[in-house]
């Protein structure tokens, strides 16, 4: 495969070997830190893993975001997004503003509510039940992933419950799948700079296997680009690994790189925050190396690192483009380079232009819906 390609002999021997098994933690840190004509090889490699694994589809999913509150106790170096209670911008949503938001998405044919927001002080399990029921009573079609980890373990903390509990109630509630959110990089190191008041790493590994022992699925996430090491985006992978190798639980595994223009510790001063280019590129495809068939959807974040360059990480090793995300204000305040709204025509457009084929899922990754190509839109 690399008979005509300028390449090191050791990248080579650990890209070949990765055509049949994954690679180990310490091959994926030498793959991280290659450089110059090797980079292209690595890239190669696990865009052809990525068709033979899954094929030539992408998908992505019509969906909302709904925020029901930016206030938030847990106040992250990273967050652009939470304001304390007494912020003259700070807002909770009454039901009301919810099912707005709600119908105005399943309206334009979501199929999916990702229910988020900041960590209230007072929110109990019995409060994340009510904004459940409130959006099946009115959608029982339409699946709701929703909250994180650290709301989880605050909420049940309130409530008096353990976790197993906390989770057989929301899920017989009405929550589908569980997002990835509140892993960050998962090492204490980091997450003591970064996220200090939220879930330890142990934590959040117990926390989310507690749900897929429940039988909440979801998500795994790694947001990266601001103080951990290469090192680290590895332990994390590798992390995500061995928790899928147990449970089988993670439906997808999404690289989130940081945007810090407007987060807290850029503006305190601290520097060289944000991944280049190279290092998103390289990310996904390490993860493409290290994951394999084991977490098949590998998703690119088109909303933290726009259209085109989502569209070229497509490349490296991913097959799912995520959703067309109305309404993420934690994005959005962020700085999100081309908005935090995207039309099912160009996500589809962006699938097109790469020779590949657009195909509409739910959260699940268990219902698909491919496109007449006649008419435009996904068949139902």
């Amino acid at each position: 495969m690399f008979d005509k390609l300028p390449i090191t002999s050791k990248t080579e021997k650990i890209l070949t070997k990765s055509l049949d098994e994954e690679i180990s933690v310490e091959e994926a840190n030498y793959l991280m830190n290659i450089k110059g004509s090797d980079l292209y090889p690595l890239l190669a490699t696990a865009d052809y893993l990525r068709q033979q694994i899954v094929g030539d589809k992408v998908t992505f999913i019509n969906n909302c975001n709904i925020n029901f509150t930016n206030v938030c106790t847990v106040r992250c170096g990273f967050c652009a997004f939470g304001k304390d209670a007494d912020d003259p911008d700070a807002y909770i949503l009454n039901d009301e503003g919810i099912l707005e938001k709600a119908r105005y998405a399943a309206d334009r044919g979501a199929h999916e509510f990702c229910l988020m927001g900041g960590v209230l002080p007072d929110a109990d399990i019995e409060y994340y039940e009510h904004l459940l029921q409130l959006l099946k009573g009115e959608f029982p079609n339409i699946l709701i992933h929703g909250f994180s980890p650290t709301m989880i373990r605050d909420a049940s903390v309130v409530s008096g419950m353990d976790i197993e509990e906390a989770f057989r109630r929301l899920k017989s509630a009405g929550l589908d799948t569980l997002p990835g959110t509140a892993a960050e990089i998962l090492t204490d190191r980091s997450r003591e700079i970064i996220c200090p008041e939220k879930v330890s790493t142990q934590e959040w590994i117990d926390i989310v296997k507690t749900a897929q022992e429940v039988g909440v699925t979801g998500s795994a996430t790694i947001m990266y680009g601001h103080v951990e090491t290469l090192e680290e985006r590895v332990e994390h992978i590798d992390i995500i690994r061995n928790i899928q190798r147990e449970t089988k639980g993670f439906t997808e595994f999404i690289p989130m790189t940081f945007m810090h223009e407007y987060s807290p510790i850029f503006l305190e001063g601290q520097q060289n925050l944000g991944a280049t280019g190279t290092e998103d590129l390289k990310l996904y495809a390490v993860s493409r190396l290290m994951l394999r068939d084991l977490i098949p959807n590998i998703q690119v974040s088109w909303v933290k690192m726009g259209f085109r360059f989502a569209q070229v990480s497509l490349t490296a090793g991913a097959n799912d483009l995520g959703g067309t995300l109305g309404g993420d204000e934690l994005s959005e305040a962020s700085g999100a380079p081309d908005g935090v709204d995207a039309s099912i025509d160009t996500l589809r457009n962006i699938v097109e232009n790469l020779g590949r084929t657009p195909i509409e899922r739910n959260s699940k990754y268990t219902e698909f819906y491919p496109f007449d190509n006649k008419i435009g839109v996904a068949s139902k």
